[in-house]
């Protein structure tokens, strides 16, 4: 399997068909979660509870915030399949680091997957950038920041997912890869 890029728009089944691919697997798999828990936000605690009950309960499951994700990629078994939900929330934790702090820890991140290539690894990423460019900074740079780390991430990828409507497609198979510079 290698790595596997699961992306789509919000409530697409993204994070599903990711641990469909983790079931098939033969390894042990380990779910990255990169949401942290906040006990006030009901609405929050409820979605991320959902992703725990679908879970089989003999997935490991790491907390593995902000800095942490690429430590747990580094360090995580080798023969062990990861799945790494999500890159958006992933993303949204490190806004506060600036232009160079961020491209330091995606060359760290890729760096890392490289080293890793022969483990099976998924993520999960959202699609932001199908809407409205955001009016506010920080709406500008999360999505600029997600959209170039996806696309980064599916150049390195074996396959790459688009789950959108319910349905998964396969853009590997589909589709061409781009090779021109990124924005």
């Amino acid at each position: 399997m290698g790595i596997v890029l699961v992306t789509g728009p919000a409530r697409s089944g993204k994070s599903e068909w990711a641990e469909n691919l983790a079931l098939k697997s033969n390894n042990c798999v380990i779910y990255l979660a990169t949401a942290l828990v906040n006990l006030e936000d009901l609405d929050w605690v409820e979605r991320l509870s959902k992703h725990q009950k679908r879970r089989p309960e003999h997935w490991l499951t790491w907390e593995v915030p902000e800095l942490q994700l690429i430590s747990a990629i580094a360090t995580s078994p080798a023969s062990s399949c990861l799945l790494v939900d999500s890159l958006g929330t992933w993303v949204a934790a490190l806004l506060d680091k600036d232009a160079t702090q961020w491209e330091q820890i995606v060359q760290e991140l890729l760096l890392t997957l490289r080293d890793r290539c022969n483990q099976e690894i998924i993520f999960v990423a959202e699609e932001t950038g199908w809407g409205v460019v955001p009016a506010y900074p920080s709406g500008r740079t999360f999505r600029d920041r997600l959209g170039n780390l996806v696309r980064r991430i599916g150049a390195i990828s074996d396959s790459v997912y688009l789950v959108t409507g319910g349905y998964a497609l396969n853009l590997t198979t589909l589709g061409s890869p781009l090779i021109s510079s990124q924005d």
